[in-house]
């Protein structure tokens, strides 16, 4: 994966699909049923329990005392008086290495959201600020003196007076994860509970173990740190330690366990809408009445309510919080601000003021109770670690997509990435950027940028890789218009730089808040006063998609380059072709001052190494935007009553543009990169192989089976205006091996290689099992003629490389097309 994502790692509530790439903590908390019975290890009963006594203390404030065979004790016998006290959502007692929960009678039955994180480890085990997962449990009191913790699981739903609910309530028991004696009796008979286990029990659903690669769990060195009971959640910090496969030694790590209350009322849902992108938690709905079982799904988003309902803009009563971490550091720290409150203005759009807001945490001498782990806060993390990604989780409320509370998590590494990118993408077009190390300014600007995305994914929105293909080439190097609509539509998108951009045009680079966030939040936030129900919702939001129909930098496509040419990522403008021409000039100019840029007398060439490198792997990525229009069609999520077609096959005179331009960039030795000055500082030799490797790349792109099965069936139905895979496979032919037809022929290193790497593709296609497909015959056919031409001019060859170059692809092929 390229860059940062919603990991792209949407840990869910033990599950969360993965077209959802990137988010929830992750990201979605979408449920099942039919999970088997987990018993905890707090079920065996305390054996001093056993013993039976009178009950001390005040009778009225406590249940009646227990008959003599009961293993329940009197309640001072369990809560001594050297017992440490937390009064909150529960009561939390600590005696001495023991943790008690004091259930109150409405701590019953409540949904309660579980957060399990990884706040500290050891280097090479994981990261501190890793999430563990999440799920929604209640605790139940049962009629034998014990109490149950259960999961809780929304997946099937059916809210209506009918006998389908009680159908689907007898198909939703919620699993056990575990179960305990109760030890005592509190005061308005609130069960006393003994939970050291299920924190140093090792339960799967609670555990790092499988995070952290370990085998089991050691109690006899883990212990309850600390555990503070708040009014609407516990908060739990357990030094656990772990047991290393084939006797490794041992990790340890310090857990964080949040049990929050989920809000008593309920947010009102907003359905989702494929055509403008959010996140969602779904389920199945028993009480449709469109004669089928129907999937609802729910956007995930933060409650935001106006405070005055009439006005067109108003401070929201709760705006949404992130906090900049402890461990940011500290000449970033206003960057990381900056880069949260730049959404202000997409909120404005939705009717409110000042609703994101960054906050620093308060000082601990002020507030020792701040917890950057505490569910409860929102928090912009700092990973020490190598990995060069960010990413921005959220954790919401499985009934109504409420987010509670969303944890972005930057690992250091990230400056190396955009530092690495932005030179190689815009360097000729900022001199801030020609020489290594960039000043503290620019990189700012650069990680706010990051940080802002990253925001995005924690207020609900998914990549929009459509938004990057919005404008024209003409737009993206217009002052003005990039001024107000930046160079690519969303920042929700993987746009990254403007390397379109040529030095003479004086225009942003970096992506900004754009047109499409600003309507993606106004559909996602907006509140309707003259509506009550997500259903009456509808018209309100179908205005504000209406929109899509003639503004197409509105319209949302999540990630699909193979098919799509407007979906693909790290790309510019509707006009591939034109951009990566645009966009190779800035290569081409960075190696004129690439090598005084990343140098300094004293020091060695690892840094010229490293850009060379990323720059190499710029040209592939531009050129690999060119390879997707061949056989391209452009998805437009327009639906019935907005237009006809959904699916647009692009002209043949594009994709026919598109595989000359490769022939002459892409298949072609680019000898400005193969400078000896410093390709001799680097290695002995490998540029070739390196050189291959990045063509292999776009030719197995362009060569791609999908692409050449979707070309023949496209070829079917668009009558003269049709681009077939036979003409595709004839014009790389004639592109790649061009050589043929000069007088004398003669072939270099590189375009030898790149040849071989060409009749090994074909090759590929013929050796496979039979198919349905005629990719295998197309590829005989191809290589038939191909063979014919050789024998035809191989005593012509220039050169003894040359010469045996061509025997030896007749022998290639022979071999494939008629095996010995």
């Amino acid at each position: 994966m390229n860059g940062w994502a919603c990991l792209p790692i949407h840990l869910s509530n033990n599950l969360m699909t993965r077209n959802h790439t990137l988010l929830t903590l992750a990201l979605s908390l979408t449920l099942s049923i039919g999970l088997p019975v987990v018993i905890g290890a707090a079920e065996e009963p305390d054996p001093e329990s056993e013993s039976s006594g009178e009950k001390n203390g005040d009778t009225d404030a406590k249940k009646k005392a227990p008959a003599k065979d009961s293993k329940i004790k009197p309640y001072d016998e369990v809560i001594t008086k050297d017992a440490k006290t937390d009064a909150g959502l529960f009561y939390v007692h600590r005696v001495e290495e023991k943790v008690y929960y004091e259930i109150p009678e409405d701590g019953f039955d409540l949904p309660l959201l579980w957060v399990s994180q990884i706040a500290e480890t050891q280097a090479g085990h994981g990261y501190g600020g890793n999430p563990l997962g999440n799920r929604v449990v209640r605790w139940e009191l049962t009629d034998d003196d014990h109490v149950l913790l259960r999961q809780v699981r929304y997946a099937i739903r059916a809210d209506v007076d009918d006998p389908i609910r009680h159908a689907v309530e007898a198909t939703s028991l919620a699993p056990i994860l575990a179960r305990f004696p109760i030890k005592a009796w509190g005061k308005d008979k609130a069960p006393v509970i003994e939970v050291t286990d299920l924190f140093l029990g090792d339960l799967p659903e609670f555990s790092a173990k499988k995070s952290l690669n370990a085998a089991s769990a050691d109690k006899a060195r883990s212990f309850i740190e600390q555990i503070k009971s708040f009014p609407d959640n516990i908060e739990a910090r357990v030094l656990m330690t772990y047991k290393l496969p084939d006797d490794r030694g041992v990790v340890s790590a310090l857990l964080h366990h949040s049990m929050v209350r989920l809000p008593e009322n309920s947010m009102r849902p907003r359905i989702e809408d494929k055509r403008v992108g959010f996140f969602s938690v779904s389920f199945e709905d028993y009480a449709s009445e469109s004669h089928r079982v129907e999937e609802v799904r729910y956007i995930t988003r933060w409650r935001l309510e106006k405070k005055d309902e009439e006005a067109d803009i108003s401070e929201p009563k709760k705006p949404i919080v992130f906090y900049v971490g402890r461990g940011v550091p500290g000449k970033w720290r206003p960057w990381v601000r900056k880069g949260i409150e730049a959404w202000q203005p997409a909120f404005e759009a939705a009717g409110f003021r000042n609703a994101i807001l960054a906050r620093e945490p308060p000082d601990p001498r002020e507030d020792a109770d701040w917890d950057a782990e505490d569910a409860r806060y929102s928090v912009i993390r700092w990973l020490p670690s190598t990995i060069e990604n960010a990413y921005g989780p959220h954790v919401h409320d499985p009934r109504t997509g409420e987010i509670i509370e969303a944890d972005i998590r930057m690992y250091h590494n990230v400056l190396k990435l955009i530092r690495d990118w932005y030179f190689v993408q815009v360097s000729p077009l900022d001199e801030r950027a020609r020489q290594l190390p960039f000043p503290d300014e620019l990189m700012g600007e650069l990680l706010a940028f990051v940080v802002s995305h990253e925001v995005g994914h924690s207020l609900g929105l998914p990549h929009n890789m459509k938004a990057s293909s919005a404008y024209t080439v003409a737009q993206v190097r217009d002052p003005e218009f990039t001024a107000q609509n930046g160079h690519v539509a969303s920042i929700m998108d993987y746009g990254r730089f403007n390397y379109v951009a040529q030095p003479a045009d004086n225009v942003p680079l970096i992506p900004t808040i754009g047109p499409y966030d600003r309507f993606a939040i106004e559909w996602g936030y907006r509140q309707f006063a003259d509506s009550d129900s997500p259903e009456s919702d509808r018209e309100h939001l179908e205005e504000i998609l209406a929109r899509q129909v003639d503004n197409p930098i509105l319209r949302f496509g999540p990630p699909n380059p193979l098919e799509d040419p407007t979906r693909q990522t790290e790309d510019l403008t509707s006009e591939p072709v034109e951009a990566t021409r645009l966009g190779l000039l800035n290569i081409n100019r960075i190696i004129d001052f690439i090598l005084p840029a990343t140098s300094k007398e004293g020091e060695d060439y690892s840094e010229l190494g490293n850009m060379y490198e990323q720059l190499l792997r710029q040209r592939g990525r531009e050129l690999g935007h060119v390879a997707s229009v061949v056989g391209g069609v452009e998805e437009r999520r327009l639906w019935y009553g907005q237009a006809g077609q959904v699916y647009h096959p692009l002209p043949a005179d594009r994709q026919r543009e598109a595989v000359a331009f490769l022939n002459e960039h892409a298949f072609s030795t680019p000898d400005s990169l193969l400078t000896p000055d410093i390709l001799l500082r680097l290695e002995a030799a490998g540029a070739a192989d390196r050189l291959l490797s990045h063509q292999r790349g776009v030719l197995d792109s362009l060569l791609h089976k999908t692409r050449l099965q979707r070309m023949a069936e496209l070829a079917t139905r668009a009558d003269d205006d049709a681009y077939p895979p036979h003409s595709l496979l004839r014009d790389v032919r004639d592109g790649i091996w061009s050589e043929l037809e000069q007088d004398p022929v003669s072939i270099d290193l590189y375009r030898r290689n790149l040849q071989r790497a060409h009749v090994g593709r074909l090759a590929g296609f013929v050796g496979v099992s039979p198919s349905s497909d005629e990719t295998a015959a197309l590829a005989r056919a191809e290589l038939d003629g191909l063979q014919e031409l050789i024998r035809e001019v191989v005593a012509n060859a220039d050169d003894e490389p040359t010469r045996a170059h061509l025997r030896d692809i007749i022998e290639r092929i022979e071999h494939t097309l008629r095996p010995k």
